[in-house]
């Protein structure tokens, strides 16, 4: 029985058809940002249960290296995803700036950069560090003007609902651009994307997903969905 994946932005979350889906969705979203060749490489950071690592792989058939911090994760995630061209190793992703990596062409992450608000300074350069030569660097975090999101982020009562960490915050596309420029990335794009709640039940999937692709192409209403996805490139 392969697991549900996790995503770790919020903890409130349960495992759910539209969970999985939206899962799928993210990591189809990586694909659409690069260019699918066998010769190139992935690095996931954080990949939790192995899910979106393996949809890539399975996928794209390029190397995918995915890392977590979390020992039993990594276990669980080798025995339920195996393929020639994927790999999982315990990776403390605060520490890539110290620990020999290889480089990269793509380094992507869903949930993770918000981790690291208080360290993006360090976080960020150390991404482009192990970034190859026009590599790209492609994440999907929360955005803090979705009502939901600003509530759970922003208010003592919804961060101890979320059971969120200390270190944990989410941002605004003006905020991440900003950390990108100073870390030095080019080709900067940031987009707000998604009106797909986990954990809604089967019958709301479709017509979330319909309503959410129009709602993304409205000024100004779609400033609150539900995610910033953002790419960035090292030259």
């Amino acid at each position: 029985m392969i697991r549900q994946p996790e995503d770790k932005q919020f903890q409130l979350w349960t495992a759910k058809k539209s969970t999985d889906l939206r899962a799928e969705r993210r990591s189809d979203y990586w694909l659409s940002q690069m260019e699918v060749a066998p010769d190139k490489s992935i690095m996931e950071i954080g990949c939790g249960s192995g899910f979106k690592a393996y949809n890539l792989a399975l996928k794209s058939g390029m190397n995918v290296f995915a890392t977590d911090i979390d020992p039993e994760e990594i276990e669980l995630a080798k025995r339920d995803f195996q393929l020639p061209n994927l790999n999982f190793k315990v990776v403390d992703s605060t520490e890539l700036g110290k620990t020999p990596v290889a480089s990269f062409d793509y380094i992507v992450g869903n949930g993770i950069l918000h981790h690291l608000y208080h360290h993006l300074d360090s976080a960020l350069p150390n991404i482009l560090r192990i970034l190859k030569d026009n590599g790209k660097m492609i994440f999907i975090e929360p955005n803090i003007y979705n009502p939901f999101v600003h509530f759970i982020f922003s208010y003592p009562y919804g961060r101890k609902l979320a059971h969120l960490d200390p270190d944990e915050m989410a941002f605004s596309k003006s905020f991440i651009t900003n950390k990108l420029i100073k870390a030095g990335f080019k080709d900067i794009k940031v987009e707000y994307k998604d009106f797909l709640l986990p954990g809604i039940p089967n019958f709301l999937i479709q017509p979330s997903i319909v309503v959410g692709s129009v709602l993304e192409n409205i000024p100004l209403v779609k400033n609150i969905s539900q995610s910033i996805f953002i790419s960035a490139v090292k030259k």
